[in-house]
């Protein structure tokens, strides 16, 4: 069964992060390849800045950048084919080395946004692993699956757990700053506050079981 994840990492050795916390108001995309080699570690950017010359000078002092050449550049958008040095954190390694592929990825905050398409919940686990052994933050934001008939798959939780989790997410209650409160997202519902925690905490562990979880460890 497939899985497409949306995550966010965060790490001072992901590839540009130092650039992209000295330019506040950069933008970066990586431009999808249909294929990638194991183990690359050049790739093309597109990156948004009004300012070629004081980019490149970030660039040129950038820990993560090996070199770089510029394709083109228009109206303050440059295409670029950057090396990485190998001190480099590179989510697209363990992905590549689970089968997976980057539909996605671009930055936001410190880090870096990407939508996963993966094999199957192993191949997810693995990168949960990866991040947790390199000390990288990883948010996963959205995950679904599907089986060989394109169909959605529920992850273990009943209807129950499930218009819980998405009540809360949609009303801010996994956000931070929280955006409401327990009691108020248990009256959403019509349930008392212990039995939409019992819901949410139920439903959470379920979640996590069918998605990262080692099944062998259960």
């Amino acid at each position: 069964m497939s899985v497409t994840a949306k995550i966010h990492i965060e790490h001072e050795r992901l590839a540009l992060v130092p650039t992209l916390r000295t330019l506040s108001d950069v933008e970066i995309r990586v431009i999808t390849q249909g294929t990638t080699a194991p183990g690359a570690t050049n790739f093309p950017f597109l990156i948004e800045y009004h300012d070629r010359t004081e980019l490149e000078s970030r660039l040129d002092d950038d820990p993560t950048v090996e070199g770089y050449e510029l394709v083109d550049w228009t109206d303050g958008t440059g295409i670029y084919y950057i090396a990485h040095t190998p001190e480099t954190l590179l989510i697209s390694t363990v992905v590549t080395d689970v089968n997976g592929f980057l539909v996605h990825t671009e930055t936001k905050g410190n880090g870096w946004l990407a939508r996963l398409l993966l094999p199957n919940r192993k191949a997810l686990n693995a990168i949960w692993e990866f991040a947790t052994e390199n000390d990288m933050s990883l948010e996963i934001i959205e995950i679904y699956g599907s089986d060989d008939a394109g169909t959605e798959t529920s992850y273990g939780l009943t209807d129950e757990q499930t218009a819980a989790l998405k009540t809360a997410y949609e009303e801010g209650y996994f956000g931070e700053p929280r955006e409401i409160s327990l009691d108020e997202v248990a009256a959403e519902m019509d349930l008392s506050s212990t039995a939409m925690s019992g819901r949410l905490r139920r439903g959470m562990r379920n979640l996590v079981a069918a998605t990262i979880a080692d099944v062998d460890d259960e």
